[in-house]
């Protein structure tokens, strides 16, 4: 792997995951209770063997950047390893990146620094595991000059990649970018083949397709729409299928682009056999791990009316919680959340910081980091009232509520407080 160079694109706006993104980019976004979305990506590099990593940032990259220095800096650049933020630097005009391939073209000249025979790129917001070891091997061993990951997905979720044709050897002969009719795989009617949005190049054959577009002024700069469409008649392009590393099975892999798969990602997380195995200790995931005490459930007094017991059932809690006497089921719970007595929680996503007042009910809710939510509080009940809070109500009935309702100075907007 001494000869890869590894790029995370990490500016996604993450427009359909407002509010979560209104104060922060889209791999920035916590996951899982002590994740953010990006860890992922950079866990699965590591894990791989890929130890000279470059992050593109663009969009409200703050939170972005302050993660990566406290929870990615253990490499040693004495030994040429290093993870390093490249924010936007205008070198070649006086615009912003344009699409994925243009973020790449603007920093040519940083890649030309490092000496690399191959390019390695990748999307710092989807939820997998993945060797890329394997797909780098695989690109080597055939020669190709470009290799894509890809997944069979069903006909309809197609609409939403980029779609490929390939033939028995693998190699690509037709791509389509969200095509509204996807074309299906061959002998599976019901099913394409998606990009992953993982690419390995040939480093010098990418730096020329990547001028040779960004001379264009009718491309829109993306791999996607542009470059991947215009190299597959003449170029040798691989598709690489995305298997798992402990079954051979079609791997988990979950684009989190909206709310609604946002939400499903995470209860995925908490059923009792989850596709994602965040407890694998051969491919650690790794997070920021703030020095906080375990989480702590307090309260079992049957004697009071009603009982009070603080316990939680198919839910992730994570450090410096506090459930004392409320209820929490098939939850995620980010750092230093607390449920008060009497409290239920259902189906949520509490963010770090939350504090459930007495009484509250919540059900299928994302509270953002550091709300207040008052005593006698219902979130996720009634579309309507939701709505009229100024709360992002999903089409799966998913209830969001953002930053700027948190604090005791916003109480209102939560309910009535206990009188």
């Amino acid at each position: 792997m001494r000869d890869v160079l590894t790029l995370v694109l990490a500016g996604g706006k993450g427009t359909r995951l407002e509010p979560l993104t209104i104060e922060r980019s889209k791999p920035a976004v916590p996951f899982g209770g002590v994740y953010r979305i990006i860890d992922f990506t950079l866990s699965n590099a590591v894990n791989s063997g890929l130890r000279r990593i470059l992050v593109l940032t663009q969009y409200k990259a703050a939170s972005l950047d302050r993660h990566l220095q406290r929870t990615w800096k253990f490499l040693c650049r004495e030994f040429g390893e290093f993870i390093d933020v490249l924010p936007p630097e205008q070198r070649l005009g006086e615009q912003w990146y344009q699409g994925t391939a243009d973020a790449v073209y603007q920093n040519i000249f940083n890649l030309e620094r490092v000496p690399a025979e191959h390019i390695l790129i990748l999307s710092g917001d989807h939820i997998y595991k993945m060797d890329y070891s394997e797909m780098i091997a695989a690109h080597v061993e055939s020669g190709a000059d470009a290799t894509i990951g890809c997944l069979p997905v069903s006909l309809p979720e197609g609409r939403s990649f980029g779609i490929m044709g390939i033939d028995d050897q693998h190699w690509v002969r037709r791509f389509a970018e969200k095509p509204a009719e996807p074309f299906p795989i061959p002998g599976d009617p019901d099913r394409c083949l998606a990009s992953m949005g993982i690419y390995v190049f040939n480093a010098r054959y990418l730096f020329d397709r990547l001028c040779s577009d960004g001379a264009r002024r009718d491309s829109s700069h993306d791999f996607g729409k542009d470059i991947i469409p215009s190299i597959i008649q003449n170029d040798k392009v691989l598709a690489f299928p995305f298997h798992d590393k402990n079954t051979g099975r079609t791997q988990y892999w979950r684009d989190v682009g909206t709310l609604d798969a946002y939400f499903a990602a995470n209860m995925d997380l908490v059923a009792v056999h989850p596709e994602l195995n965040l407890y694998d200790q051969n491919w650690p995931v790794r997070a920021y791990a703030p020095p906080l005490p375990p989480p702590k459930f307090v309260f079992a007094d049957q004697t009071s009316v009603p009982p009070r017991c603080g316990h939680a059932i198919d839910s992730m809690v994570s450090p410096g919680c506090i459930i004392s006497g409320g209820r929490v089921n098939h939850s995620v719970l980010g750092f230093n959340v607390r449920v008060n007595s009497y409290a239920d929680v259902d189906e949520s996503i509490l963010f770090e910081g939350v504090s459930v007042g007495r009484s509250s009910r919540l059900r299928r809710v994302i509270i953002d980091k550091g709300v207040q939510i008052p005593e006698r509080t219902e979130i996720g009940f009634d579309r309507d009232a939701d709505l009229a809070r100024g709360y992002t109500v999903t089409d799966w009935g998913v209830t969001v509520v953002p930053q700027s309702h948190a604090g005791v100075s916003n109480s209102v907007a939560f309910g009535d407080p206990d009188t």
